[in-house]
């Protein structure tokens, strides 16, 4: 998705040392847009069907350096409306054992 994903301007992916997971991955986006585009790329839904029946346990942050307090509930929205939208990617998260973070379907953030 790095390679791929016009709005990623700087990712990595690699193994968690020290940590609870396996791996880890980062995708930094220039601004709220750019990070809607990310979300919302077709690639993105592609990786998730792939990629989440292999995951067990899952944590998910976005992280901001935006000072305008309400990027967090544009965060919150992009989210919510990727789910609404996909109840097939809603059935891949519930089938997790665990998903905390960056606003799970139904978690009300």
């Amino acid at each position: 998705m790095g390679r791929e994903i016009d709005a990623v301007v700087y990712w990595t992916v690699g193994r968690d040392v020290g940590g609870d997971f396996d791996y880890g991955a980062m995708f930094a986006v220039e601004d709220i847009e750019g990070y809607r585009a990310y979300m919302h790329a077709p690639l993105h839904r592609q990786v998730d069907e792939i990629g989440l029946p292999l995951v067990r346990n899952m944590v998910s942050h976005d992280l901001t350096d935006d000072d305008d307090p309400a990027t967090g509930d544009l965060i919150r929205q992009i989210h919510a409306e990727r789910f609404a939208g996909d109840p097939a990617l809603v059935a891949l998260i519930e089938g997790l054992g665990s998903y905390e973070g960056s606003s799970a379907p139904g978690d009300g953030s």
